[in-house]
């Protein structure tokens, strides 16, 4: 269960935005906590972020509220023939560390994807399996710019699937529009990968989703993503939650701080503003590495070598 900020954040929504949604439409049956604050599910945040997406593309929140999880996919088109959920798993090729991860930790065809290789960045191509009978190629990455499109494109080539799905956490509407040019099904990273499989098939289908719209950080990051991830996976032995969640806010706060520096500015004004908004994350994120630390050590987790 989410409470009302974890929420909002996985569905892409300002809190407060969350906050008037529910006061005014009632959203949803969200718990509540023996302190009253509102809880919700992996499902509701699901509908949050088709919301989210509706929303964006100008549908009026009036009108969509009372709308459910299989109306609103299928106003964005998601929504595919019953026997597809049925189906076999989808073959996938994984550009990603994280998501190959995760998926390994759910067990094979978990998430209905049968994972047939994958490498961790886009710069390793070579070391996906070219037989590996693929029908999508997924690829992740927290941040993305033009200078994604190139190697795309070189991986789809490498690739041989019949489609691409790309995931992302920041990334600007310019790019979006250049890689679905491409014909790549673009997305945010879901907060359920069980969302993955459908976009894989959506991807598959031809279908497509509506468009959601550096300077160097203040200090080094001491925790990337593979030590992050590292992290997590140590932890799951452990009954507190606390170094998962500090990981994920980690890696959104450091995606964020990284977007902000490449983020288009219309005047001065506003490069004077990324600029701030650049800053305040990485001073934000240097603390919750301190925090990171001090868990990490208190619980016996693994460090990253120049930490240890």
């Amino acid at each position: 269960m989410y409470r009302t900020g974890a929420a909002a954040r996985l569905a892409g929504l300002p809190v407060e935005t969350l906050r008037v949604w529910e006061r005014r439409y009632s959203l949803s049956d969200a718990q509540r906590s023996e302190r009253g604050q509102r809880l919700y599910s992996a499902e509701q945040v699901a509908r949050l972020g088709l919301l989210k997406q509706l929303v964006d593309q100008g549908h009026s929140i009036g009108v969509l509220a009372s709308l459910s999880r299989e109306q609103l996919q299928s106003m964005l088109g998601l929504n595919l023939p019953a026997q597809a959920s049925a189906a076999a798993p989808v073959r996938v090729l994984l550009v990603s560390n994280m998501l190959a991860r995760r998926l390994a930790a759910m067990g094979r065809d978990a998430a209905g994807l049968d994972v047939r290789g994958h490498c961790t960045s886009l710069d390793r191509l070579d070391e996906l399996p070219t037989d590996a009978d693929a029908d999508v190629l997924v690829v992740e990455m927290s941040e993305l710019d033009d200078s994604v499109l190139p190697l795309v494109a070189e991986a789809r080539q490498r690739a041989g699937a019949a489609a691409t799905v790309v995931l992302y956490r920041f990334c600007p509407s310019a790019t979006i529009r250049a890689l679905r040019a491409q014909g790549c099904l673009v997305a945010r990273v879901p907060a359920d990968l069980s969302e993955l499989s459908l976009l894989c098939r959506s991807a598959l289908t031809g279908q497509r989703l509506p468009l959601a719209e550096a300077e160097p950080a203040i200090t080094p990051r001491r925790f990337d993503e593979d030590a992050l991830v590292t992290l997590t996976a140590a932890s799951d032995r452990l009954s507190c939650e606390c170094p998962r969640h500090l990981s994920d806010l980690l890696m959104m706060i450091g995606s964020f701080e990284r977007y902000s520096v490449q983020c288009a500015s219309r005047n001065p004004e506003d490069a004077d503003l990324h600029a701030l908004l650049a800053r305040a994350s990485g001073q934000a994120r240097v603390i919750l590495e301190d925090a990171m630390e001090r868990l990490a050590i208190a619980e016996g987790l693994p460090l990253p070598g120049r930490l240890s």
